[in-house]
């Protein structure tokens, strides 16, 4: 079954997106050094999603959402990001996981009184699709669903359980069944009540600390409704990799734009105390926020274009095919490494009071965050993924 966006009134994501705006300077933002200090998880700032119907946007008219497209689904992680880095991961890793259901119903009554329930009761979605011993790669599972008549049962072990402890339902990835290949993939939707999580890891991490994703092993067992019928291929080339790198591509430009925010706001301190003379960092300022303003719209057209793709069977396979796997992996790559490279400028413009974490200009907190970028799925695994690519495509995209 395909869902194809319903006409609604521009005011519906101007609403959301101006409650994303108060929660991120008015609680996201109060809350992130302690969310960071303490490696805890941003609760007030997901509840104040809650109660703004915030994790409900990508969610289909029809079924009571807001039916949000990809870009507007950018605007609202990035928006989030310039209070909370942490914060707008946890919102970017659920829109992903509520895309691949909504996409990938297959016209299940199931999955579609799912995903009503979480408009009303606006839960939060995790994700498990590490494994131990398939050493990092996503495309790969040990595990097996069991079909069991008209239930499921799924047991993993897993390096990173995206806060999969504050979670409502997680989606987890494995294989079809005990004898299938390593990549012949489904993706289940598990409910938290049919699951039982012991943490086997801690989460003790340099940034993205109010993320709270250690390593869990999963046991569980739920509807057989609830396994998606659609192979985990299709869903991660055409929805899974296509939201994933779009939307950390923009939370990544939000935190690098609060950094770049930081260091004006420092710039013009400084030439307050001297009128009339323009502050030699102010150079350094204007040059910075040419590549700020680069990146917004590297993920700004990719997302353009991805809304633009008509949701037919022709549509989906052309996210399936080279020159958009390129695409976005090339976006992925490159704002994972602009993102620190703005913000280590930044720094370099405010200078000493950037470096301390207790000025109002510190950069500390949105350095390590955006360190995390180039490893969430490593961009030498994808690059390596680009040059086997390159190697059959004709025509460079």
């Amino acid at each position: 079954m395909t869902h194809t966006r319903t006409a609604r009134p521009d005011q519906a994501f101007d609403t959301l997106l101006e409650a994303a705006r108060r929660i991120a300077q008015s609680i996201a933002a109060e809350q992130a050094d302690d969310v960071d200090t303490k490696a805890r998880f941003p609760k007030e700032t997901m509840q104040a999603l809650r109660d703004a119907s915030l994790l409900s946007a990508a969610v289909p008219r029809h079924l009571g959402g807001a039916g949000c497209g990809l870009l507007e689904l950018n605007q609202l992680c990035s928006t989030l990001a310039h209070g909370c880095g942490s914060s707008a991961m946890v919102l970017a890793m659920h829109y992903i996981q509520l895309a691949c259901v909504v996409r990938h119903t297959g016209a299940r009554p199931a999955l579609e009184d799912f995903l009503r329930q979480l408009v009303e009761r606006q839960w939060l979605l995790a994700s498990i699709t590490s494994e131990v011993g398939t050493f990092g790669d996503t495309r790969s599972s040990i595990c097996a669903v069991e079909r069991q008549g008209d239930r499921f049962v799924l047991d993993k072990d897993a390096t990173t359980g995206s806060y999969c402890a504050h979670a409502d339902a997680i989606a987890v990835t494995c294989r079809r069944d005990a004898d299938a290949a390593a990549s012949d993939q489904l993706l289940v939707l598990v409910r938290r009540e049919d699951a039982r999580l012991t943490q086997t890891t801690t989460w003790d991490t340099l940034g993205m600390r109010g993320t709270c994703s250690p390593g869990f092993r999963l046991e569980s067992s739920g509807p057989i409704e609830h396994v998606l019928p659609q192979p985990y291929a299709d869903i991660s080339a055409q929805t899974m990799v296509p939201y994933a790198h779009t939307l950390w591509s923009s939370l990544w430009w939000g935190i690098a734009s609060d950094a770049v925010r930081r260091a004006g706001q420092f710039v013009r301190a400084q030439a307050r105390k001297t009128p009339g003379v323009t502050p030699p960092a102010a150079t350094r300022l204007a040059e910075v926020t040419v590549q700020l303003q680069t990146m917004k719209q590297h993920w700004q057209s990719v997302a353009e274009a991805f809304d633009a793709l008509p949701d037919t069977p022709a549509g989906r396979e052309e996210l399936s095919g080279i020159p958009w796997g390129l695409r976005l992996n090339n976006l992925k790559i490159a704002s994972s490494e602009a993102a620190p490279q703005i913000v280590h400028r930044a720094l370099q413009i405010v200078g000493i009071l950037g470096y301390k974490n207790d000025s109002p200009f510190s950069l500390g907190r949105h350095y390590r965050d955006v360190l995390s970028a180039s490893l969430m799925v490593s961009n030498e695994r994808i690059a390596s993924k680009n040059a086997s690519m390159l190697l059959v495509l004709k025509d460079m995209p």
